[in-house]
């Protein structure tokens, strides 16, 4: 089943730091008792972290991973225990170690937590010891070795496993980040969006990439999930005309029933590129040029959508 009540991000402190605290306030300095000197140790600037979100944005939990590896400040609330989000949190904190080629990996495990993270692979190390006046035992995940970069005529192939952080919080950004997305895909686009927003795709810089994509051969696919389809019929759109005209490889649905509740909106390209953003009725978002664990979540839950999506027949009816 395609998880589709909540998801998880890549977060950036500078960004994200107000959610993340919120989160851990509640979860270890109101629940736990832990101290506020002991939870906010200074190191969160110089890790990495990840935010689990429902669709309509709301943090729900976090984790971290430290530059030595270890995983911690895994936080859950409570309504939302027992549900996967611990599981989902966890495994993106080792997708992102594995992108930063880390071979081990470590966390200080809570007694009570040690079967979950057993469950994932890790395994117990050492003696009890305390660690905020709770028992806690090391353990400890080692990874394969990363496949060395390919040599010889295959720097494009290099090349493009890099990563590289994408936000933005108005329209040129946003703009810029949805082009870098275009330009970077060789056969495939998805779009997920509300209306179609003219101001970010309805330009010829856009337009122009995505009729490149449309006519790069047999395994060309645009595809586009778009809510409001009454409104694109009124007003009209230049991607909706390419589609018409290009038909075998641009196709566009429209959610059903709850899918229409879903108030995001995402760009997804078929190099591991992605740009989220968690109100799609807004310019601020984040993405990144290669960062396949959330590329993958954003299209796994894309195709699940997709496939219980009918064509919008006011679409077909516009005249060119």
């Amino acid at each position: 089943m395609i998880e589709s009540r909540y998801f998880v991000e890549p977060a950036n402190w500078d960004h994200d730091a107000e959610q993340l605290r919120q989160l851990r306030e509640t979860v270890f300095i109101i629940e736990q008792q832990v101290s506020r000197d002991e939870e906010w140790d200074g190191l969160d600037p110089d890790c990495l972290h990840v935010l689990a979100r429902t669709p309509d944005g709301t943090a729900i939990g976090t984790g971290r991973l430290s530059p030595t590896g270890k995983i911690g400040r895994m936080a859950v609330l409570a309504p939302w225990r027992g549900q996967g989000v611990g599981s989902a949190l966890l495994q993106a904190l080792i997708d992102l170690a594995r992108e930063k080629h880390m071979t081990r990996l470590y966390l200080h495990a809570q007694v009570s937590a040690i079967p979950f993270y057993e469950r994932h692979g890790f395994i117990a190390q050492g003696p009890l010891f305390e660690e905020a006046a709770i028992e806690h035992r090391k353990m400890q995940l080692d990874l394969p070795y990363p496949e060395p970069i390919p040599r010889g005529g295959q720097t494009e192939a290099a090349d493009e496993r890099i990563g590289r952080l994408l936000t933005c919080d108005t329209l040129v950004g946003c703009r810029e980040v949805t082009q870098a997305i275009a330009e970077r895909a060789r056969h495939e686009l998805c779009l997920y969006t509300r209306d179609l927003e003219a101001p970010l795709y309805d330009h010829d810089a856009f337009i122009e990439q995505c009729r490149r994509i449309a006519l790069s051969g047999r395994h060309a696919r645009l595809r586009v999930l778009l809510q409001d389809t009454a409104r694109v019929a009124r007003d009209g759109h230049r991607l909706v005309g390419l589609a018409q005209r290009l038909s075998t490889a641009i196709h566009i649905r429209q959610p059903q029933g709850d899918d229409l509740q879903y108030a995001a909106a995402f760009l997804l390209n078929d190099r591991a590129s992605y740009l989220f953003r968690s109100a799609g009725d807004r310019w601020e978002g984040e993405g990144d040029l290669y960062h396949p664990p959330r590329q993958g979540e954003l299209q796994r839950y894309f195709d699940a959508v997709w496939e219980r999506s009918p064509e919008p027949a006011e679409l077909r009816r516009l005249s060119l």
